[in-house]
């Protein structure tokens, strides 16, 4: 059994240098292997998200008005309510800009134009961040308008045509009832 000073001189030595040969920067964007989320589903997410909050303080406005008021159930939609304000933006933060919206290459076709879509995705992410915030400050239902305009606006310059059509498809496959498509069943 080594000591523990060995130990730790052993960990504060600069590992060796790796052989030319094995790569330095091994190229990621997810935190998983990729396939098994979708950004679709993500979207329809923070939807669900929006229409809790939005019934949550409904909930809370209607509550309050009551008498007796009935503070137990108004807590209750509180966290509620700042439970999934708090899942948009955990979700904003690590899938969207730590995962999905990346930064044009600098030496990549369209520069100029990517850079521009680039800007527009962070503009409308950090919408619904500080509209997410809003949500649990207050029971304002315009700040659950603003992240559903925000999320709209960042589908519309995240997404391609290609895109939409493919998550167009895959909506009508699920709504198929086996989630296959005709051609598939008849084997």
């Amino acid at each position: 059994m080594l000591a523990l000073p060995t130990i730790l001189v052993s960990l504060l030595v600069a590992p060796a240098p790796l052989p030319a040969s094995v790569p330095t920067v091994v190229p990621v964007h997810c935190q998983v292997p990729c396939g098994i989320y979708g950004d679709h589903l993500r979207v329809q997410m923070i939807r669900e998200h929006a229409t809790t909050i939005e019934k949550a303080m409904a909930e809370i406005q209607r509550l309050s008005g009551e008498q007796p008021t009935n503070f137990n159930q108004i807590v209750r939609w509180v966290t509620t309510k700042d439970d999934h304000a708090q899942k948009i933006q955990d979700q904003l933060s690590q899938y969207w800009l730590a995962q999905r919206i990346k930064q044009p290459k600098k030496d990549g076709a369209g520069g100029q134009a990517a850079g521009r879509r680039y800007g527009a995705q962070l503009v409308h992410v950090h919408q619904m961040t500080v509209a997410a915030m809003k949500c649990k400050q207050t029971t304002d239902a315009k700040h659950v308008a603003a992240v559903r305009e925000a999320l709209e606006s960042l589908r519309g310059v995240y997404f391609t045509k290609e895109d939409l059509e493919h998550i167009r498809e895959h909506a009508l496959e699920s709504v198929d009832g086996a989630g296959k498509k005709d051609t598939d069943r008849k084997k």
